[in-house]
């Protein structure tokens, strides 16, 4: 008979390790409050990109193995996966290009550098995962909420903890903050490549298949209702630096990263396996967290 596993959280996180591990022969089913679209993950631009999260050296190596992933992914049309030129610039002065960009093929631009990166479409995205996970086997039972890891149940070889925010109460761990992001949809605009900049304000523009992502904020705040006046701005100064007239609004979002002080927890704990605390980079780093995560399971 396969090990049984129960993954905690159904943002891209916990849908990767669904995969990886339904694929992997296990018999694998995901608990979780929120599902697709309502997510933390549902919220994100999710462009590949190391953001607000640590420790760094971790960081950089998570997030080129699921560079790898993602690109192969480009080729699987139903994936919403895509690769994308991303330009990166500062307001105050030419940004110089990272250590880990250059193998990447990172080049100068405007000040700043750009480089071709996997672009994750969430409204096909998150779905792919899903269905990936049920048609190697895996379960999905949606609207739970547990106070205490062990309510899950004790018929599982291991628990994989992926409930981002909610780790905070769920483990408990204090050093788990929810970093508020909102952005706004607009129509699809005729754009080529996508837009960051981490300067004060942060601001970044992602053009999708059926839409644009603008955004965005990075407070210390619970609160995922959208603030007209962010709103606001928010367009104001993406159009301000794509140099066009406002465009229509489609939709507000908000998401709430998980941050953790200390960076990124990904460990085994007994038959509890945590991986919570990626900050922005949830999508850029969910592969090989999740082929971590396999490691510490096939371990024993």
């Amino acid at each position: 008979m396969p090990e049984r596993v129960a993954i905690i959280g159904a943002g891209v996180s916990g849908l990767t390790c669904g995969v990886l591990f339904a694929e992997g022969r296990y018999d694998a089913k995901i608990f979780a409050e929120e599902i697709g679209g309502h997510t933390t993950s549902g919220a994100a631009a999710a462009i590949w990109y190391p953001y607000d999260a640590g420790p760094a050296d971790k960081v950089i190596e998570w997030s080129l193995q699921t560079f790898y992933v993602l690109r192969d992914l480009c080729r699987d049309a139903q994936s919403g996966v895509s690769m994308i030129e991303l330009r990166n610039f500062s307001r105050t002065g030419q940004l110089e290009i990272p250590d880990w960009a250059h193998s990447l093929g990172a080049r100068p631009s405007e000040d700043g550098f750009a480089l071709d990166v996997p672009l994750t479409d969430t409204t096909i995205y998150l779905d792919y995962l899903a269905l990936r996970f049920r048609k190697a086997g895996g379960e999905i039972s949606a609207g739970l909420h547990f106070d205490r890891i062990e309510d899950v149940g004790c018929n599982y070889s291991f628990i994989i903890n992926c409930t981002g925010v909610g780790a905070q109460t769920l483990v408990p761990d204090p050093e788990v903050e929810p970093h508020r992001g909102q952005v706004v949809l607009v129509e699809k605009l005729v754009l080529n490549h996508a837009v960051v900049c981490d300067d004060p304000p942060l601001m970044y523009a992602i053009p999708r298949a059926n839409d644009c992502v603008f955004g965005g904020s990075n407070e210390i705040s619970s609160d995922r209702h959208p603030n007209p006046g962010l709103t606001s701005s928010i367009v104001a100064e993406c159009s301000r630096v794509l140099n066009i007239s406002p465009p229509k609004i489609v939709g507000e979002r908000v998401g709430l990263r998980p941050f953790r002080r200390s960076g990124i927890c990904l460990r085994k704990d007994g038959r509890v396996i945590h991986n919570y605390g990626h900050g922005g980079s949830g999508f850029t780093l969910s592969w090989g967290c999740a082929q971590a995560v396999l490691a510490l399971a096939s371990a024993g």
